[in-house]
């Protein structure tokens, strides 16, 4: 395969909104970090731990239907492993959440008796839901209130302004919009985020986006001798009857392109990454747990 274009997207409204949101986390008390189920690695953003400082955060793995539930179980174990509890949840259809909840009730009481423990009185607890364009923000923000009262697309940057909503007398919580590095070092999580759509399409090409994913298929397939359920078996060739070998991922999307669309390579390009989006090749995790890796 030639050499990559690199991938790059810092619009302006998110520079806006990260301003906006490093002001309004002195008044916050509990964090609700979200990422991508899929990319846990790629889909954190390497500034939210120094953000936060010692406030209490809530790890939130979002979009659990899209992998197996073994991948679950061993990105459970990992996260345990270096000190950190992963809540999974599907937001679009309300799973997970009664943990995620009590989560931060706990937190919550937590909070409160130490305002006690100084002769305060007890408030509700502010938090803010954080992580990268499209991981689920607003519609974990939208299941948690019983009610659809932030916008909520499977699109990046459909959240542009910060607000306050109230979920219970217990909690407040901030909308606030995706937030990306300034400069995206790591191309291939770069990559993996395109692949999920959790970065905006302005950012690549989606020829280049599918051959990359083609092949980290293919790379997981071979991984799944000693780690299973990762990728389903010959997943390429269940869904589009075309056997995927030891050829690039360019020449298996051109091949593929020539079955089915005629030799549109773009048709074919944006076909595949939705079918992967969508849950259409069944339940895929793009990253395995690192070993001996701290986060």
């Amino acid at each position: 395969m030639v050499s990559t274009p690199p991938i790059q997207w810092y619009p302006g409204h998110i520079a806006k909104a990260e301003r906006a949101l490093l002001d309004q986390l002195k008044r916050v008390d509990l964090v609700f970090e979200v990422r991508d189920a899929r990319i846990p690695l790629a889909s954190r953003h390497p500034k939210v731990l120094h953000w936060i400082g010692e406030k209490p955060r809530i790890l939130v793995l979002n979009r659990m239907d899209l992998i197996s539930a073994a991948a679950r179980d061993h990105w459970r174990e990992y996260f345990k492993a270096i000190g950190e509890t992963p809540f999974f949840t599907n937001a679009q259809a309300g799973k997970g959440l009664q943990n995620v909840m009590q989560a931060s009730q706990a937190a919550g009481k937590q909070l409160n008796q130490r305002r006690r423990d100084r002769g305060m009185l007890p408030r509700p607890v502010r938090a803010v839901v954080i992580g990268f364009p499209n991981v689920g923000k607003s519609a974990l923000i939208n299941r948690l209130l019983k009610r659809r009262i932030v916008e909520s697309a499977r699109r990046p940057g459909v959240t542009r302004q910060l607000r306050w909503v109230r979920v219970s007398q217990e909690l407040e919580l901030l909308d606030a919009p995706g937030v990306l590095p300034a400069k995206l070092t790591d191309q291939s999580a770069a990559y993996r985020l395109a692949m999920c759509d959790d970065i905006g399409q302005a950012a690549y090409d989606n020829q280049r986006v599918c051959a990359q994913l083609i092949e980290q298929l293919q790379q997981i397939e071979a991984y799944n001798e000693v780690v299973t359920h990762y990728v389903p078996c010959h997943v390429l060739a269940s869904r589009y009857d075309l056997a995927l070998t030891d050829q690039s991922g360019d020449e298996y999307l051109a091949e593929l392109a020539q079955l089915n669309h005629r030799g549109d390579v773009e048709r074919t390009a944006q076909q595949v990454l939705n079918d992967f989006r969508k849950g259409m090749l069944g339940a895929i995790a793009l990253e395995t747990p690192p070993e001996n890796s701290t986060i």
